[in-house]
């Protein structure tokens, strides 16, 4: 039997732009959509541009543009199916972009060896939806274990470090307990901890709430929310926790059909959307 493969079709996009014009279109293109506090002449911590993904013959992210800058909270929302997931694991490098150009600290990141990927994949931590932990080992060592593999620490200063994040995200008292001993919200807060122990540039946030059950979701919340507000840590969520998004945002990035709809400030997309398709998604979450 003779199976056709259709060739997947990869669009043209234009090069890079140059870092310090990008930073002045970027900058002015963010006033008023966001609460970040602007350092003059600062350049975004990430940049995205003209980002395709396709897979098969399906396009799931139709050039997408979207800056996120130093300290910022970026919180993206949209239906199930809308690319927001793939544009986070395009940005890890998870998956690789069709066409289209993925800049950190203006370095490009997109075309990246195997080697590459490994040392890009250090200033961008991940949180999934499922965990991700090793079952065998204890919080404790899930938390050290990054620090010793890919940052070289010493068994002693990984161990301090682990101690340290599994304080704030109050599981201290469960260091030696394996992932099976405990809750699922339990371990969606070690994971943050081991991606915080390795003091990214970035953190990316997958629904990390998705997977449990309604009554662990605050504490995830909580913990993220102190990342937030006490970290300076830049984040990009991508979740339907919709009180997280107007409290803890400081824009939010609404996309659908793997277009980026609408981006703004949490009250203005919120209470004010510009767009009908946002207008109408928040619609249906309030009456749900």
């Amino acid at each position: 039997m003779h199976v056709k493969h259709s060739k997947i079709e990869i669009p043209e996009v234009p090069p890079a732009m140059n870092a310090d014009e990008a930073a002045k279109i970027d900058f002015e293109h963010a006033q008023g959509t966001t609460r970040h506090t602007f350092l003059e002449n600062e350049h975004p911590v990430i940049r995205i541009e003209h980002l395709n993904k396709t897979f098969t013959d399906t396009p799931v992210l139709k050039d997408v543009n979207l800056e996120v800058w130093h300290g910022e909270v970026v919180v993206v929302l949209g239906p199930s199916g809308s690319g927001k997931s793939t544009m986070l694991r395009c940005i890890n490098l998870l998956e690789t972009p069709t066409a289209g150009h993925i800049l950190v600290d203006d370095e490009e990141i997109t075309g990246a060896n195997a080697k590459q990927k490994q040392e890009i994949r250090r200033n961008l931590g991940m949180v999934f939806q499922s965990f991700n932990l090793f079952p065998h080992l204890t919080a404790l060592e899930n938390v050290m274990i990054g620090q010793r593999k890919v940052l070289g620490k010493s068994k002693e200063e990984a161990a301090a470090e682990a101690m340290k994040q599994l304080e704030r995200v109050g599981l201290a008292d469960r260091a030696d307990y394996k992932p099976p001993q405990l809750s699922g919200g339990q371990q969606q807060r070690v994971a943050i901890a081991r991606a915080v122990a390795m003091h990214p540039k970035v953190l990316l946030f997958d629904e990390p709430t998705s997977a449990l059950d309604p009554e662990l979701v605050r504490g995830v919340l909580d913990v993220m929310r102190d990342l937030a507000e006490n970290g300076g840590m830049t984040m990009i969520v991508v979740t339907h926790e919709m009180g997280f998004a107007r409290d803890v945002a400081d824009r939010c990035v609404f996309m659908e059909g793997g277009v980026v709809v609408e981006q703004g400030l949490p009250e203005d997309v919120f209470d004010h959307p510009q767009n009908e398709r946002t207008a109408a998604f928040l619609g249906s979450i309030k009456e749900a």
